[in-house]
């Protein structure tokens, strides 16, 4: 077969995208704005942006909890979908109710009481640094306002994932449209004070967020219990909120992993932008340029990666288990060479961009090149990024937890601290060395999906 067998037909390429390509859209629009976001905030100066980075470095830890609580019980969603059971969808959303509010209340609370004392982690002086004490008031303004929106999203994710789970991935995109064209308008309201309104600055982007996030919840809530011949498992969704035991416990089984993961792999994230913010303030700002920007471009792997664990999951559940492992075969290919092309245009971006930010000529050089040492991984993260979701889809959590936050503490984290606190060592040689490690982390990747030991069905009874 050769290369043939990482090669799909064009109705295999037509399937996958029909999947992919809204989530793309959504991500991409979600970040775009993002983009657009950052770059309103980033005309107001060095010291907002670096506040705002910071506190969304805080707000990212509280999102991907999210995301791998209700991705553990999306395992079982999926795999009840291939199998056409509606009785297992809607346990399964019943049990996503309890993760959110979980999560929600343990990042609320962290987030209301000591987000002064994680913004202070991230200011360090430098010489050409920036005002540490005002970035630390506005990435405190930013977070109070902010929690009023951790709420709204976490409900909008309980039914935008229960939706890509079945197929019905178009909704949560036009959902999402709406609600970032609503945060971009407002953003501009807010920030620079139009229409009359007082300019609030960092404060103005936050408010126009949480109204985008109640937007997004109306709209995607309305729709699901409005449309219930399309969505047959959200009729009498809240008539009980019981979960069968069994049910209940498999899933804590396979999410809890999955939940400490996500937390530890944000963690894992916010440590190494840590480790870097030892440099100065204005390696904060250029390090939240880069994010921003690879995010953006980053979205082509990571709905590929969420399609991945869709459309597997749906096979492993209708017990297809050879076509499961050809499908994921042809799909972990196609992310990963999809993102030798999408590298190479975010390159390109690494001069234009951060021209864009008024703030210093360091901060933009730094952002420049952190952008090109992002671009050339961009494969190799594409590739683990499909692989941890080809673990995933058979359940597999406990070995997808060692391959993803476990490698990041026990081994890119201890590399980078290593550098950043004892020696010298410059800024940008400091980010390559703490990118090196996925390259054997990709190794290890292709080893765990061959092994075939994520090849499962769990709903079978």
């Amino acid at each position: 077969m050769g290369i043939r067998k990482y090669i799909g037909t064009k109705k295999f390429y037509k399937m996958v995208l029909a999947i992919a390509v809204p989530i793309m859209i959504q991500n991409g629009i979600s970040q775009f704005v993002s983009v657009l976001d950052n770059l309103m905030v980033g005309r107001l100066g060095t010291e907002q942006m670096s506040g705002v980075a910071i506190a969304n470095q805080l707000i990212f830890i509280y999102n991907l909890a999210l995301f791998g609580g209700l991705s553990g019980a999306g395992i079982f969603g999926a795999q009840f979908a291939g199998k056409g059971d509606n009785d297992g969808i809607r346990n399964v959303f019943r049990f996503k109710i309890y993760i959110a509010l979980t999560v929600l209340a343990v990042g609320f609370t962290v987030l209301c009481f000591f987000d002064e004392h994680l913004i202070k982690l991230f200011l360090h002086e430098s010489e050409g640094g920036g005002d540490l004490e005002l970035t630390l008031k506005y990435g405190h303004e930013y977070i109070r306002i902010l929690l009023w929106g951790l709420a709204p999203f976490a409900l909008a994710q309980m039914y935008a994932t229960s939706l890509r789970e079945v197929g019905e991935t178009k909704k949560p995109m036009v959902a999402s449209l709406i609600a970032v064209i609503t945060n971009l308008v407002l953003n501009y309201i807010l920030i620079f004070g139009k229409l009359g309104i007082t300019a609030m600055g960092a404060r103005g982007a936050a408010l126009a967020t949480v109204i985008s996030r109640f937007v997004e919840l109306a709209i995607i809530a309305y729709w699901s219990h409005t449309h219930i011949d399309k969505v047959p498992f959200f009729k009498g969704v809240y008539k009980s909120v019981k979960v069968p035991r069994t049910l209940g416990i498999d899933i804590a089984k396979q999410g809890i992993p999955l939940l400490f993961n996500e937390v530890l792999w944000a963690m894992g994230m916010t440590t190494l932008t840590q480790c870097y913010s030892l440099r100065g303030l204005p390696v904060v700002a250029a390090t939240n340029i880069c994010y921003t920007i690879s995010n953006l471009f980053s979205v082509i792997f990571l709905a590929l990666g969420s399609t991945i664990g869709i459309v597997v999951g749906n096979l492993l559940g209708a017990g297809k288990l050879d076509e499961a492992v050809d499908t994921d075969r042809k799909m972990i290919a196609f992310s990963t060479f999809s993102c030798l092309l999408v590298g190479g245009l975010l390159a390109a971006t690494s001069g234009i961009i951060p021209q864009l930010y008024n703030t210093s000529d360091e901060v933009r050089r730094l952002a420049g090149t952190f952008i090109i040492i992002g671009a050339v991984a961009m494969p190799v993260d594409a590739f683990c990024n499909a692989c941890y979701f080809t673990l995933r889809s058979g359940g597999r959590t406990k070995i997808t937890m060692i391959f993803d936050s476990g490698y990041t503490w026990l081994v890119m984290i201890p590399i980078t601290a290593i550098f950043a606190y004892l020696t010298d060592m410059p800024i940008v040689t400091l980010y390559i060395v703490s990118y090196l490690p996925q390259i054997p982390k990709g190794i290890a990747g292709f080893c765990l999906v061959k092994s075939g030991k994520w090849i499962k069905n769990l709903v079978d009874d």
